[in-house]
């Protein structure tokens, strides 16, 4: 697997250096395009024919700006993410990290900017995002078994009046033994731990043949023991070439487990491999100055 990198822009102190050559800067990336027509005789040079074969990214974002009402949540956020990295995002409460992943997902619009999804607009790639909410959002009491949850991966390309079917299983059935999660199909929802009730929901992400899989903190209320257990199904399908972005407050095992994280508090305030980017100005300009020298082992 090649190493991923994420191009970002935000503040030149903190992401000129941590994100390398690939640095593309709001200033740049948020001015106006030139017209694709002009008089002047254009010439496609080597380099450029390279970036017109070039892989498309999983996720680019151009100077993302999301508001509610009068209060701006997102701020010319841009950044690129290459197919098969492994992200966390990592933030303040109210620092719009739900809001960055359900941009992406299409539940929630751009007010400027944009976003693109292995080249389609949010709305057009939907089949290609499976989002894990907040537990809190889910209805964990609602009567339904792994399988039927799972299942709903497959229920939008059935149409109406259509079963299950051969395919459709065999979809599910592979979902579940990525996730390690096999034997516990015809259990309810409701009698799984917390953790495996996040690697359902991973499977349903599967089943529907998700490229991109946006998990908005999905170890909240996970034991220890299961974090690890989810961290490696993560891992195991980033190898497989799926894209990972997720949302946590826990530093410590973020720093340990992901390739790179974005550091967001409305805007992007840096970006990179977590040994480099958790120093303590990132972390006082995240959290303020009251959090401790960068390289301790702390949840925020």
């Amino acid at each position: 697997m090649l190493a991923p990198s994420v191009v970002t822009a935000a503040e030149p102190r903190t992401t000129s250096t941590l994100c390398g050559p690939m640095l593309v800067s709001s200033s740049e990336r948020c001015q106006n395009r030139p017209c694709l027509m002009s008089q002047t005789p254009t010439y496609i040079h080597d380099s450029e024919l390279e970036k017109q074969t070039a892989p498309l990214p999983a996720v680019d974002a151009n100077c993302m700006c999301v508001t509610y009402g009068e209060d701006t949540v997102l701020r010319d956020v841009t950044f690129s993410v290459p197919s098969g990295a492994f992200v966390g995002i990592v933030g303040p409460n109210g620092a719009g990290k739900s809001t960055l992943l359900k941009t992406l997902v299409g539940i929630v619009d751009l007010s400027s900017g944009s976003v693109n999804i292995y080249g389609d607009t949010p709305s057009r790639s939907r089949r290609m995002v499976g989002y894990v909410p907040q537990s809190d959002d889910v209805n964990w009491q609602f009567p339904v078994t792994v399988w039927d949850v799972v299942m709903m991966g497959r229920t939008p390309g059935l149409g109406a009046f259509r079963y299950e079917s051969a395919v459709d299983k065999n979809a599910v059935n592979d979902a579940l033994h990525r996730v390690g999660l096999l034997h516990r199909k015809d259990d309810m929802i409701r009698s799984l731990s917390g953790g495996q009730r996040q690697r359902v929901f991973v499977a349903r992400a599967l089943a529907q043949d998700a490229r991109v899989l946006l998990l908005d903190e999905a170890f909240s209320g996970v034991d220890v023991g299961s974090q690890y257990e989810l961290m490696a199904v993560l891992r195991r399908l980033c190898e497989e070439g799926q894209t990972v972005l997720l949302t946590t407050h826990d530093l410590a095992n973020m720093a340990r487990q992901l390739d790179t994280v974005l550091c967001l508090n409305c805007h992007l305030c840096a970006c990179g491999p977590p040994d480099e980017v958790f120093t303590p100005e990132v972390l006082e300009e995240l959290y303020g100055p009251y959090v401790v020298a960068a390289g301790s082992s702390y949840t925020i």
